[in-house]
């Protein structure tokens, strides 16, 4: 399997900002840390962190538990490691995500970048970016990476990293495009800072956040408020059957008969009236599912509102946000170093 770095060296060297990486059968050395490969997969990931079959392919990899970290969470860890098990396939709907999510980006401009996709799940994303750009960097701290692999296995320009994305061991502007799209409001930490950390790692960031609903009407905070009361149960649940279960009934009982009346009351121009309408018409029943899924199983969710979204002007350049679903999503550019409090002032 560590063959497939074989010829990755460079790449690998300049993403670490080393000055030379060699890569054995089942490791890599970078200077003074080796890292395990396990599938095609390096593994930076602290030991005291690994999954549990992880940790029992490699036990305590030649390291030493970890100091605690605010930033770590081992709940969000197994929920998406298991959605992603649970939903590997890549679907006709991905596709069609891909161009409302990247509608910011030119994509012709990416035929010589970088792009690293952080919190990567399946590798929905890069799977649709494979062609376009020079080469791939994908990151997930959960067992969800090597679904990306697999979900990857014809592309040769790509490289995996099972990572803790809140500390890459990677070097400053290792890509020329981050994309993090609906992970880092699920972080145990404000995600706006976690955005701003992203300024170290390129110069330009896609990202996804959940929105506050700001440019909703009130019915629709309602429902949302029901929900995340009922998600702070869900979300305790581990059992494989028991999710199986609640995000079927979801789907079923929640999602789709939303859906089926703004489709009745668009013929009133009232379907954008309707929660969830406009996000999933259209939508298979197993896309529907993968999203209860996600929704009702993860412990913490974050919103914002754009306005919100527009403070990060004082760390980048330029904040794109777009007016299009899903919101909201924005690129950041960052057009030197990070700005100094007199640049912040002038930023429009």
């Amino acid at each position: 399997m560590a063959a497939y770095y074989q010829d990755k060296a460079a790449s690998l060297a300049d993403i670490f900002g080393a000055p030379s990486v060699m890569v054995e059968e089942d490791r890599v050395h970078v200077g003074s840390r080796t890292y395990p490969i396990v599938d095609d997969v390096i593994v930076v990931l602290d030991p005291a962190r690994y999954p549990p079959r992880l940790r029992r392919r490699l036990g305590n990899f030649g390291g030493s538990p970890p100091a605690a970290s605010e930033l770590f969470s081992e709940s969000i860890q197994h929920t998406f490691g298991a959605e992603w098990q649970a939903f590997p396939d890549l679907l006709q709907e991905h596709e069609d995500e891909f161009g409302q999510y990247f509608d910011l980006v030119e994509l012709e401009d990416l035929e010589q970048a970088r792009v690293a996709d952080l919190g990567c799940g399946a590798g929905r994303w890069s799977y649709f970016l494979k062609s376009r750009c020079r080469e791939l960097v994908l990151v997930d701290f959960s067992e969800a990476i090597f679904v990306a692999r697999l979900n990857l296995r014809d592309c040769s320009s790509a490289i995996f990293v099972m990572g803790d994305i809140t500390q890459l061991p990677f070097r400053k502007d290792f890509a020329d495009l981050v994309v993090c799209l609906g992970v880092l409001h699920h972080l145990p930490v404000p995600a706006l800072d976690m955005v701003r950390r992203l300024a170290d790692l390129s110069p330009h960031a896609l990202v996804y956040l959940y929105y506050a609903l700001d440019n909703r009407t009130a019915h629709f905070r309602l429902l949302l408020g029901a929900v995340t009361a009922a998600r702070m149960l869900t979300s305790r649940v581990r059992s494989p059957c028991a999710r199986a279960a609640i995000s079927w009934v979801g789907t079923a009982g929640v999602y789709v008969p939303l859906v089926a009346a703004g489709s009745l009351l668009m013929r009133l121009g009232l379907g954008g009236l309707v929660p969830l309408h406009d996000t999933y018409r259209g939508k298979s029943f197993g896309r529907m599912r993968q999203d209860v899924y996600d929704r009702f199983f993860t412990r913490i969710e974050q919103r914002f509102s754009r306005d919100q979204v527009l403070e990060l002007r004082d760390t980048f350049s330029e904040v794109r946000v777009s007016a299009g679903l899903p919101y909201w999503h924005f690129l950041c550019i960052r057009t030197s170093g990070r700005l100094s409090p007199a640049e912040v002032g002038g930023v429009p």
